[in-house]
């Protein structure tokens, strides 16, 4: 498979990923572990008891960086050259253990690069739902794109 190359994208188009994933408790606890994140929201269950969610939250950073790679084979997968940033990240809903994300991708614009004639840059917005639709994720990201070969 392929992603898309700059001229392939349209501003307005949305794209809902066939992909889906269920977050287990062990991608929770590895991601913390192998991030060196010790917060007790995502990795203790005694302690995850007393608060109001009552069991451990799924790390935001995993949540963020599986939105994206669900969104990679059906967009960017060997066509991108580079995430040149990522703004207006959001979790308004917490992510579970054995919840099930889903992802939609909408492109915000497309334009092509002022100073490198075989590249351009496109803004996605995706958002990541869980299996009772809620959106759990949301972030507006800017990736360099690579053109058609000539």
């Amino acid at each position: 498979m392929r992603g898309m190359y700059l001229e392939e994208f349209e501003a307005g188009t949305l794209i809902e990923h066939t992909l889906r994933r269920t977050v287990t408790e062990m991608d929770n606890m590895l991601f913390s572990n192998m991030t060196l994140n010790p917060q007790p929201l995502h990795i203790d269950f005694e302690f995850c008891k007393s608060t109001e969610f009552g069991q451990p939250l799924v790390n935001s950073l995993f949540t963020l960086g599986l939105m994206i790679g669900i969104s990679v084979n059906d967009t960017t997968v060997g066509t991108t050259i580079a995430n040149l940033g990522m703004t207006d990240v959001t979790f308004p809903n917490p992510l579970f253990h054995g919840d099930t994300v889903r992802v939609e991708t909408k492109v915000l614009s497309v334009r092509e690069s002022r100073s490198k004639p075989d590249r351009g840059i496109v803004e996605f917005e995706h958002q990541a739902f869980n299996q009772h639709d809620k959106l759990v994720a949301r972030c507006v990201r800017q990736a360099m794109m690579r053109k058609k070969p000539q």
